[in-house]
This record gives C-alpha cells, sequence and structure tokens, in this order.
C-alpha cells in the first residue's frame, strides 16, 4: 500500500493542503507550456531558430515520460508530505536557472530538470490528493486539485507570457521561481504528515520496479493506459492548432481570439470542479460524457464556418475534455488500490506520451496542408473511444457504491490487490 492509504481519512476535506497542491499544479503548469507563449523572445535572445525553441516543450514532455515511473518507484521510502515538498524546490532551482540561462544548452538543462521533477510530483500527488478527503470524496479533492493545472492555463501562461513580453522572458521565469517557493511553503505548512508504510519500507527498490513493470501490462490498467494514450492523442492534434482552427472556422482573430481562448480554459475549470462532484460514483457515466461533448464539438468544427457556432463550440470543447485527465486518473488508482502511486505514475506516463504523440501528429497534419483535417481527427478519435468505454464497463463502469471501506462496484472489476 501507499502511505496515504495506509494513513485514516479526515472527517472532512482538507482544503489548506488541497489548495497549496493546486498552486504547485498551477506552477508547474505555467512552466511546462511557458515556451510555447515566449517562443519569440527565447529565440531571439538566445540566438536559436523559433523551431529549435519550439523542441523545449517536446524534450520536456518525453523526458516527464521516461522519467515518472523509475523516479516514483525510487522515491517511494519518502514520506509523501516531504517528497512533494522537495520537487516543487527542484521546480524553483529549475526555473531560477532557465531565468540565469547564458546559452540554449544550459536553458534545455533547466528544462529536463524540471520535467523529471514533474513526472514524479503528478505521479505521486494524485494519491496524495485523494487520501486529503473522506472515503467517497477523493474525486472532488482531486478535481479541486487538478483546479490548479486548468487555472496555469487559463492564467498562468496567458500572464507570464504578458510578463515576457513586457520585461523580457528571463523575468517571466523568476516570477515563477518565486511562485514555486511560496507553493513550496504552504505545501510544507499544510500537508498532514504522511509516513512510508511498513510495504513500502520491507520491498526493495528492484521489488518496487518489478511491481510496477507487472501492474503496467496487467489486465487492471491496460484499458485505462490506451484510453488515456490515444484519446490524448486525438485531442491534442486538435488542440495544438486551436488558433488556426477557429481562425478558419469563424475567422476569429487578435483580441477575439485570446477571449476565446481564456474562455476554453474557464469552462474547463468549471467543468472541473462539476465533474468532481460525480466521479467517485459514476466514472463511467462521466468519461462517456465528456468524450462524446468533444467528439461533437470537434465534429462541428470540422463543418461550420460562422463565429457564434465556432464559439460555442469551443467553450464546450474545453469543458468536455479538462476533466478526462481527471477521470482516467481516478480510474488508474481504483482499479490498483494497493499500488495507487505506481498506477498514478504509469497513468501519467500514458498521458505524456498521448501529449508527445498528438503533438507530432498534428503537425505532420498541418504541415502537410491539411489544416481543415485535424478537428475530424480528434472527433473520430474521441467517437471510437466513447465506443471503447461502453465496452470495458469492468474498468469503467456507470455506478460505484462508495463505503468506508472505499470502492465497492455494483458489477465485477479487474483489479490489483495489495502486495503481500
Amino acid at each position: 500500500m501507499t502511505a496515504v492509504r495506509d494513513s485514516p481519512h479526515p472527517a472532512s476535506i482538507r482544503y489548506g493542503a488541497v489548495a497549496a497542491l493546486a498552486a504547485s499544479a498551477f506552477v508547474y503548469f505555467t512552466a511546462e507550456t511557458l515556451p510555447v507563449g515566449l517562443l519569440p523572445q527565447i529565440s531571439a535572445g538566445l540566438h536559436v531558430s523559433p523551431a529549435s525553441v519550439g523542441l523545449l516543450v517536446t524534450i520536456y514532455a518525453a523526458v516527464a515520460a521516461a522519467g515518472a515511473i523509475p523516479l516514483t518507484n525510487l522515491t517511494m521510502r519518502i514520506p509523501r508530505h516531504l517528497l512533494l515538498t522537495g520537487l516543487v524546490l527542484v521546480y524553483v532551482v529549475s526555473q531560477g536557472l532557465a531565468s540565469v540561462a547564458p546559452t540554449f544548452t544550459v536553458l534545455i538543462l533547466a528544462r529536463v530538470i524540471c520535467a523529471l521533477a514533474h513526472g514524479v510530483f503528478w505521479s505521486v500527488m494524485a494519491p496524495v490528493a485523494a487520501g486529503l478527503a473522506p472515503p467517497g470524496q477523493g474525486g472532488r479533492a482531486s478535481s479541486l486539485v487538478m483546479a490548479g493545472n486548468t487555472a496555469g492555463m487559463v492564467l498562468g501562461v496567458p500572464l507570464s507570457t504578458i510578463l515576457g513580453q513586457s520585461v523580457g522572458w528571463r523575468d517571466s521565469y523568476g516570477v515563477l521561481a518565486l511562485a514555486g517557493i511560496v507553493a513550496a511553503a504552504a505545501l510544507f505548512a499544510f500537508l498532514p504528515k504522511m509516513p512510508v508504510s511498513a510495504t513500502d519500507r520491507s520491498l526493495s527498490i528492484r521489488g518496487q520496479f518489478g511491481g510496477t513493470v507487472r501492474l503496467a501490462f496487467s489486465r487492471a490498467i491496460t484499458p485505462v493506459c490506451i484510453v488515456t494514450t490515444l484519446a490524448v492523442i486525438g485531442q491534442y492534434a486538435a488542440y495544438t492548432y486551436i488558433a488556426p482552427i477557429v481562425q478558419r472556422t469563424g475567422d476569429l482573430h487578435g483580441t477575439a481570439l485570446s477571449l476565446l481562448l481564456l474562455g476554453y480554459g474557464v469552462t474547463g475549470l468549471v467543468a472541473n470542479v462539476v465533474i468532481g462532484r460525480i466521479v467517485d460514483r459514476r466514472p463511467g457515466v462521466a468519461l462517456v460524457g465528456c468524450l462524446a461533448a468533444v467528439a461533437v464539438t470537434l465534429g462541428t468544427l470540422s463543418v461550420t464556418h460562422s463565429a457564434a457556432v465556432t464559439i460555442v463550440a469551443v467553450l464546450v470543447w474545453g469543458a468536455g475534455f479538462a476533466a478526462v485527465p481527471l477521470i482516467l486518473q481516478i480510474t488508474a488508482m481504483r482499479v490498483a488500490p494497493g499500488r495507487r502511486d505506481s498506477a498514478s505514475a504509469i497513468r501519467q506516463t500514458a498521458m505524456q506520451l498521448g501529449i508527445a504523440g498528438g503533438s507530432l501528429v498534428g503537425g505532420l497534419i498541418y504541415r502537410a496542408g491539411h489544416l481543415d483535417a485535424l478537428a475530424p481527427f480528434g472527433a473520430v478519435v474521441a467517437a471510437a473511444f466513447v465506443i471503447v468505454v461502453l465496452l470495458t464497463r469492468r474498468t469503467f463502469p456507470f455506478r460505484v457504491d462508495e463505503t468506508e471501506s472505499g470502492p465497492m462496484l455494483t458489477g465485477p472489476i479487474r483489479t490489483v490487490p495489495d502486495p503481500a
């Protein structure tokens, strides 16, 4: 078991700790995507091509995916409250290094350091968040933490971009480092002590890693990983090029485009909170509804040339996809109750592979001159996975009864038992 699983559940949600985790998620997400908004400034400041700067995002996703599983296993014996605080401090160091990077190589090094910590942070954060709530409310607590991620998209990246354009990209990284110090202090102050479980103390690193590998290829977690990676590929193939898509379908530019992208994030933020209230009991219903919304809106963007229809479709698209990672994260931990950290790391790896793969596929389609094919591609993938979820009700049940001992399904489900 993980430390969070062993510790008693609180009588109510620990909102201070949840807020500290959300703040940490906010700064991590903002740092991950910051080069997108400051591409011209970084390119000019370090005398490299814009295409080279774009690699900062690709390298980050690849390193985070590669490091999530092994590093999560290596850190299994560190109390989770100390580990999370330490990971945010590593983030602070990486952003400070980025702010003074004399060369592009040093900037890449700073990004690699942050990405390695990122993979472990997101793997550990979800089980910790679920443990900050009473039984049956873990999804709600997780949704509030995930709201920090969405807030990073809504506010963090735009504000950092404006700051970078006004006073320079280095100052943006400096501000993120300061924000990380605040987040680390909040984690240290509000997270309850989470001692390492007896099981984690007794297992060797080799045993931990072997168990994670077996879990990764088990019938319990495989459907979750497949849905995660391929659904995210469909999403990010279109989302990466959302600006040219809405310019084509609704002729939206400048301020109108910026406000629409802001609206995409706002509706996603609201959807995360709303879905968080039902994901513990009705994960299959929530996932089908979200993927269906993505399929319908991307299908609409495939055929419309109306500004009004485009605006509505994009807002619903933002609401539809925002909660999908949350639902899949909760599902991964539910099907492997004895190895929540490992299940979370596996799901995080699948997510990062999907982001990298979606950006790559979308780029290939776009560079081939088929911008009009991006939305249909995403719609078909989302619709296909609505069917997949309906056919895998054992993994994505439409109803879960929560009891004092944890989740109890009304039907059978594949699970991975606690390690002996």
